[in-house]
């Protein structure tokens, strides 16, 4: 598929590949009518769900009003997840989101990673010096 040029891939994609006798003998019939769903209904959602739900949507909501302006402070693996998290994949900058170098200049800080009794003082540092 990769060497195919795009409009060639998009019009294999679009045929169909297989015709089965049951959607035949439905589109023999009446082919003006659509088929009625026969499926079950979704599934209820219990409260908790519906609350946690609902708090991610504010938050979404929060975040695509204000554009928020993290910094990051990297001290494991986690910091290699964040420069995916900004990286044309999942691409933070669709939500707004730029991420910062100064604690200054930011909304919020993630710390990507395990926090040690020898990095908290850098980060209490860093924290102090953007408030004053």
């Amino acid at each position: 598929m990769a060497l195919l040029p795009r409009t060639a891939r998009l019009a294999f994609l679009s045929t169909p590949r297989s015709y089965s006798a049951a959607a035949a003998a439905a589109a023999g019939a009446s082919p003006t009518s659509p088929a009625p769903y026969g499926g079950a209904p979704p599934p209820a959602m219990s409260k908790t769900a519906e609350f946690v739900v609902s708090k991610v949507d504010d938050l979404m909501n929060w975040a695509r009003k204000g554009s928020i302006w993290p910094m990051t402070f990297g001290l494991a693996c986690c910091a290699v997840e964040m420069m995916h998290a900004g990286a044309s994949r999942y691409d933070f900058d669709r939500f707004g989101v730029i991420f910062r170098p100064s604690p200054r200049q930011s909304d919020c800080m993630i710390v990507a990673g395990t926090l040690t009794n020898k990095m908290a003082p850098a980060l209490r540092k860093s924290v102090t010096h953007s408030s004053s």
